[in-house]
């Protein structure tokens, strides 16, 4: 690590050798700022950075006996370290645009250092929007900004809301970056009641790329613009850079979130419990915060990930399950085993043993076959032909008719052992969704199995994008992890035959045990909530050989 930031620091260097006999600017930027090791700071900063004109947020207060109006900026001020705002544009690019239009805009990002502030914000819109569907921005803003945004938010300002909503003051957000990119989180996360930013121009159901008519908001003016002959906003929040002071001027009180207060914040990450509302669903395939230098990882690992993917799946698929655990571990593959004891399995020869498992990514039967270490077999919803082909085990479709599910379920475990997922959907997120009771009535022989998966740069799972290459980035991971954890046999006394429980009061019991196992939080929430959520839709494909439908795995 400390060989790459020199390396990263004589790179800097000679970028701003290049640049300082030709664009002062730009080399200014870079000796201020860093090119590949970027800095939160200037070295060097003016009289303006050091004294602000305007007080610390930490001494902003508001009247309790009346309704107030909150002005405030989401750069540098609800958002920590969002100085520069091409992370979410990039979240945008590659989830809801390619990966092609996420590299061209990694290509654009050494011409952000030459062109002013709006001729740079002008050129991620146009990069990032360029013929983009008006239903895939809403995708991306629905489902893949919020967690990000969550993660980086600040604190303080977010409590400060919270107290000045209980006394139902009106909350409005200004700001320069697209309005599309932050109304939905602000709105349903924070409460504002009203979100101002830079308007697009459309062609249909397409984005042109270029900002309407009214250009790139400039935050002061549309404040003077919206309160005109009325009276100032009481309180005006933003950073301590000029454009900001500009526009907390418009106000009667005006604070300051300094560099300061954003490192205090920083120290303090919002921790999960303190998030607005539970982020239950989480959609897009980064696992990462898509900084320059992140993005610039990702794109030279892509490559070596994919060959690494079809070493990891071929292995999987052709070896004994001894052998392509060792392979697999040598690749970097980490399977953390827990609490196997087999000391049931030879007590039921007639039937097969029911696996009861968490779901986290199309792969948890293969894993837990391989840990068990004897073939088994996967009951699903749906999957795709090309996981069909590609699976190491045997797969079996439900057709979601109880009755008919029901009895192949049953016959499958005359046959062997079978895994099933009763969640009937993926989660990435430390929650488990309401637990399908079916296979509560098939058998006394079950056995919880709490699976959870870590991955550091792509999640193995997606509600909208395609879901056969959910296996693929899932192995691209340079380290993925697998923790199985086997627990006891259901005692027979909460069984439905031998303990004459219920099939519901059987599966949330199993629920509850596997969310202490793993620390999770239980919920009511099912697969249609999830879909409605992700995709707008209830996760419902048609299928083209026939006139029925069947429903996504994951």
């Amino acid at each position: 690590m400390d060989f790459l930031m020199v390396f990263l620091r004589l790179a800097d260097w000679a970028v701003y050798q290049l640049l300082a006999n030709s664009c002062y600017r730009a080399a200014m930027k870079v000796k201020n700022h860093g090119f590949f090791l970027l800095r939160n700071h200037p070295p060097q900063k003016s009289p303006h950075h050091q004294f602000p004109l305007f007080p610390s947020f930490t001494s902003c207060c508001f009247k309790k006996d009346q309704q107030q109006t909150i002005v405030c900026d989401i750069q540098n001020t609800i958002l920590l370290n969002s100085k520069s705002f091409f992370p979410y544009f990039m979240l945008v690019a590659f989830e809801g645009g390619s990966i092609l239009r996420a590299f061209i805009l990694l290509l654009s990002y050494p011409l952000l250092f030459v062109l002013d502030h709006e001729l740079g914000l002008r050129l991620m819109i146009f990069i990032t929007f360029c013929g983009l569907k008006l239903k895939d921005m809403e995708n991306a803003g629905r489902a893949v900004l919020p967690k990000f945004y969550l993660e980086n938010l600040n604190l303080q300002v977010h409590e400060f809301f919270v107290s000045a909503r209980r006394f139902e003051s009106r909350v409005m957000i200004f700001t320069r970056v697209p309005r599309v990119m932050v109304e939905g989180f602000c709105k349903e996360y924070l409460s504002v009641d009203d979100v101002r930013g830079t308007e697009l121009h459309s062609v249909g159901k397409y984005f042109s790329g270029f900002v309407s008519s009214s250009g790139v908001l400039v935050k002061h003016k549309a404040v003077k613009e919206l309160f005109q002959n009325e009276k100032k906003p009481d309180i005006g929040i933003g950073s301590s850079g000029l454009h900001d002071q500009l526009f907390i001027s418009q106000c009667k009180e005006a604070y300051v979130v300094t560099k300061e207060d954003g490192k205090k914040s920083a120290r303090t990450i919002m921790p999960r419990e303190k998030y607005p509302k539970p982020l239950v669903f989480h959609d897009g395939r980064l696992a990462f915060f898509p900084t320059p230098l992140a993005t610039l990882c990702m794109f030279l690992w892509f490559p070596l990930g994919i060959l690494l993917a079809i070493v990891r799946l071929c292995a999987g698929i052709y070896l004994p399950y001894h052998i392509a655990r060792i392979i697999g571990g040598s690749t970097g593959v980490n399977i953390k085993i827990e609490g196997c004891d087999y000391s049931w399995e030879k007590k039921n020869k007639r039937n097969g043993v029911l696996f009861v498992c968490t779901h986290r990514t199309l792969l948890d039967p293969v894993f837990l076959t391989m840990t068990i270490g004897k073939p088994l077999t996967a009951v699903t919803y749906s999957l795709s032909k090309m996981s069909e082909m590609i699976s190491p085990i045997k797969t079996v479709r439900l057709t979601r008719d109880r009755k008919i599910d029901g009895e192949t379920m049953h016959k499958l475990l005359s046959e062997g052992d079978l895994v099933v997922c009763p969640e009937g959907t993926t989660c990435r997120e430390p929650y488990l969704l309401r637990f399908s009771s079916l296979f509560a009535e098939l058998t006394d022989e079950i056995v919880p199995v709490a699976m959870n998966t870590h991955v550091t740069m792509f999640y193995g799972t997606t509600a909208s994008g395609l879901k056969c290459l959910d296996p693929i980035f899932f192995l691209m991971n340079p380290r993925p992890t697998y923790h199985v954890q086997v627990l006891g046999k259901l005692a027979k006394e909460l069984t439905c035959g031998a303990g004459g429980k219920s099939s519901h009061e059987v599966a949330n019991y199993i629920q509850k045990k596997l969310a202490g196992a793993l620390g999770f939080e239980c919920t009511n929430l099912t697969r249609r909530d999830k879909y409605l959520m992700l995709a707008g839709n209830q996760g419902i494909v048609e299928d083209h050989n026939s006139k029925s439908t069947k429903c996504p795995s994951s």
